[in-house]
């Protein structure tokens, strides 16, 4: 799979939704008084920034450097760090480990290492909060992209891991874990921008998809990806896009 580039500013500015449903997580993971917190895949820090607010003490990690020089000139007093998960070395450092839209950039054959290095992570009676694409997610929008782009003769692979609420939660549990709640769950979301909603979303997020196109090549599948989801996900009098999203929420305790 190649790798998905990132424009952190073009993310700051036209993606809020994304750390914005985030606060819900937050707030489920209710972060405490001097609890020391890892923010895992922590973007551009908006969502570390709300956990340090409320007292605790936490290190953002994420594997773009594009994420980490964002998150470090948002927030220049907090503790952000360049570490892909799956190298992720914290022996027992955190009481939280959370995470907000950003399991699902991780292939389905590299989750128990990430599952390891987090239960590592954490310290005795620890807990793991997170949020992540659940299965359906963006369902009709890879569909479209995917067809679109192999209709002009090459190889497209669906970029996302999004698993089923059993199988993620026994994932999880079969290292270490005790899930506490899951939840699978439709919410439809509002892209920002207006009628470039949609092509911005792709540009935003589709890279690996549209990585074998050139950019007049990828103008026009963004184009066709447009015309055939507009009568099901355009809002012609509030010029609006709604995407297809699944949400996989889960709380899990070290055993």
């Amino acid at each position: 799979m190649d790798e998905q580039s990132w424009q952190a500013e073009d993310y700051d500015g036209g993606h809020e939704f994304v750390y914005e449903y985030g606060g819900d997580v937050v707030d489920l993971l209710d972060p405490q008084p001097g609890e020391r917190v890892l923010d895992l895949g922590c973007g551009t820090g908006h969502l570390s920034a709300e956990i340090d607010s409320r007292g605790a003490e936490v290190v953002g990690i994420d594997a773009a450097p594009e994420m980490i020089e964002q998150a470090r000139a948002n927030y220049p007093d907090l503790e952000f760090r360049t570490v892909d998960a799956r190298d992720l070395d914290a022996e027992g450092e955190f009481d939280a480990v959370f995470s907000n839209a950003a399991l699902h950039w991780i292939p389905d054959s590299d989750h128990d290492t990430v599952l390891e290095r987090v239960r590592d992570a954490l310290a005795t009676g620890g807990r793991f909060v997170a949020e992540m694409g659940g299965n359906g997610n963006v369902e009709q929008i890879a569909a479209a992209a995917l067809e679109a782009v192999r209709a002009r003769g090459y190889e497209a692979d669906h970029p996302w891991y999004f698993p089923a609420l059993g199988e993620y939660a026994s994932r999880v549990e079969s290292h270490g874990f005790e899930v506490t709640r899951a939840v699978l769950f439709d919410r439809p979301t509002e892209l920002e921008e207006g009628p470039a909603g949609l092509a911005n979303w792709l540009e935003m997020f589709g890279d690996s998809i549209f990585a074998p196109l050139g950019a007049e090549e990828q103008t026009a599948v963004i184009e066709a990806v447009e015309d055939r989801l507009r009568a099901s996900m355009f809002d012609p009098e509030t010029e609006t896009w709604t995407a297809d999203y699944r949400r996989l929420r889960f709380v899990a305790q070290c055993r």
